[in-house]
């Protein structure tokens, strides 16, 4: 059976509803954020992990609880991250001395080390992502990128 020559697949335009959809267009931005992140970040240390080292870094001794919401991660999502992140050696739980109940997280040696290295490559993605935004541009970019989602957060909690 004969083929005729092949043929290179059509280039189709996204169609306008969907650049018109908030919601795909978050969808693009994250998908490609978390492909470049592990291309040039870190192809093992997920976004989350790092935000759970650089927060328990600002934050030693926090109580996975209260660091949970403030990493926006999900309580069970937030166990799941921390023991991966325990097992690996980059962070330490202790029990609270007067809450058996409270877990509360500190970096080790190698997470602290962990954190710088990764931390230098997240910040030049960074600025990469937001080349061509300077000074009051890029300040207006994170404004709004940071009040829209505070604004879908808050959908979730129906205020």
């Amino acid at each position: 059976m004969a083929t005729g020559p092949k043929r290179e697949p059509e280039t189709v335009a996204t169609p306008s509803a969907l650049m018109a959809a908030p919601g795909y267009l978050a969808r693009r931005i994250y998908q490609s954020y978390v492909a470049l992140w592990t291309r040039v970040v870190d192809p093992v240390l997920t976004g989350p992990q790092y935000a759970v080292l650089t927060a328990v870094d600002s934050y030693p001794g926090v109580d996975q609880k209260s660091l949970a919401s403030s990493v926006a991660l999900d309580r069970s999502t937030m166990t799941d991250v921390v023991r991966r992140m325990e097992d690996a050696g980059l962070i330490v739980r202790r029990t609270a001395l007067h809450d058996g109940r409270r877990k509360l997280l500190y970096l080790t040696e190698e997470g602290a080390g962990r954190l710088a290295e990764v931390r230098r490559l997240a910040r030049a993605l960074d600025e990469e992502l937001l080349r061509g935004y300077e000074g009051a541009g890029r300040d207006q970019v994170m404004r709004e990128l940071t009040r829209l989602a505070a604004h879908w957060e808050s959908l979730l909690d129906g205020r």
